[in-house]
């Protein structure tokens, strides 16, 4: 009997035990709930109070210096005088200086027309040299005059830099056209092809270099035959 009093009282004894036990966990992991949601609130307030006091975000303005750029303008107008003078070797005859004018009416910014007009002399013939007092021509005869209407293609536009500082305006082009040359007493159907190169040191002025063959039939020399007549020449030209 005092065996079965004992086991009951010590099995009371275990179960308050553990009911302390429990109550003290249960409790401690009040505590520990308690103080996560205090720091979250805490640091929720930190956070708030952070993005109140942070100061706007600075705007960095850019220190980049502006470069000027004078932009060419060529006179609406379109139309081009000039001047021009070279040389000319007319076949058979020699090279010698050839002069005269022209003018251009462009199109667009790509084609142009071009009118010529030039005046040569023709040299001596090797035969005339040879021959002593020999003359094939008059004085009048070796006049080289020539007149043409061409078509004109700038086929690679640019500019030309002289040092660092200065650009200029610049183009490439063909030519290719027909007119006519008087020389030899007679007007002669010429055609007439060739490339130049212009540069615009302003926007009213023009500097041209030129090379064009000149090709009409002769029979000067007692023979029929088709002759080419090289021009190189340079020439200066304003817009109107």
């Amino acid at each position: 009997m005092e065996t079965g009093i004992r086991v009951l009282l010590l099995t009371v004894a275990c179960l308050a035990l553990q009911g302390c036990v429990v109550r003290n966990w249960i409790h401690h992991r009040q505590e520990v709930r308690a103080e996560r949601e205090a720091a979250k609130e805490e640091a929720a307030s930190a956070s708030q109070q952070d993005d109140i006091e942070a100061p706007p975000p600075r705007v960095v303005e850019p220190e980049v210096e502006r470069r000027k750029i004078t932009v060419p303008k060529i006179k609406s107008s379109n139309i081009e005088l000039g001047l021009h003078y070279g040389a000319l070797s007319v076949e058979d005859f020699g090279t010698n200086q050839v002069y005269g004018a022209f003018a251009a009416y462009h199109i667009t910014e790509d084609f142009f027309f071009q009118g010529e007009y030039g005046r040569s002399t023709a040299g001596r013939t090797s035969f005339e040299t040879l021959g002593g007092n020999i003359q094939l021509l008059t004085n009048a005869e070796r006049r080289f005059t020539y007149y043409n209407l061409s078509l004109g293609y700038n086929f690679l536009p640019g500019e030309a830099f002289l040092g660092r500082g200065i650009a200029m305006p610049s183009a490439f082009y063909w030519l290719g056209g027909i007119g006519s040359t008087k020389f030899g007493g007679d007007d002669r159907f010429t055609v007439n092809f060739g490339a130049g190169y212009r540069v615009l040191p302003s926007d009213w002025i023009a500097v041209h270099i030129t090379v064009q063959d000149r090709v009409f039939k002769s029979d000067l020399l007692g023979v029929s035959k088709l002759t080419n007549n090289i021009e190189a020449r340079v020439g200066a030209s304003i817009f109107f």
